[in-house]
């Protein structure tokens, strides 16, 4: 979910409307999780729905929050980064407050992939992406560690990640 921009004072998420899907807008969902760049004049034909229909469905999820958009999804190690980790961060009681600012802050850094704020022991987890051991040391000791809202880190290197087939939109 998107969050509010830094500083708006909101700290929850904000949401998408409350939208109520049929099989139509399921189907169109399914076919996009499958191929984002899908024609709508293909996605209509294999819906079953008029380009008409099919469009200004499409444009309904849009508005509505349930489509949050459309992107290429690239490979890190096309990139250089060939090494990646989850590194769970536990931030200091005081800094709490000022979740919106740290999700900014944390997912500006060009190491990072995602940020995560979970429930549980830790506040956030970081999906990261970099050149070598030595860069992901430099991220997690030079920036991680020295932040003084940051209370600890966990650092689990990923071996192999698989797009799992259950994605949004398939189900």
């Amino acid at each position: 979910m998107p969050l509010p921009p830094a500083g708006s004072g909101r700290e929850r998420p904000l949401r998408p409307k409350d939208v109520r899907l049929d099989a139509t807008d399921r189907a169109i969902l399914r076919a996009l999780a499958d191929d984002a760049r899908i024609s709508n004049k293909e996605l209509a034909d294999r819906v079953g729905i008029a380009q008409s229909t099919c469009l200004a469905r499409v444009r309904a999820l849009r508005a509505d929050g349930v489509i949050r958009g459309f992107h290429a999804d690239i490979d890190p190690r096309a990139l250089g980064h060939d090494l990646e980790a989850m590194i769970a961060i536990r931030l200091q009681p005081h800094a709490r407050g000022s979740l919106t600012e740290h999700v900014a802050g944390l997912s500006a850094r060009p190491e990072v992939l995602d940020v995560y704020f979970v429930a549980g022991a830790n506040d956030f987890l970081l999906h990261v992406a970099t050149a070598s051991t030595d860069a992901l040391r430099a991220f997690v000791a030079d920036h991680l560690n020295r932040d003084p809202a940051i209370a600890g880190t966990e650092t689990n290197l990923i071996f192999e990640h698989t797009r799992a087939a259950g994605r949004m939109g398939r189900s």
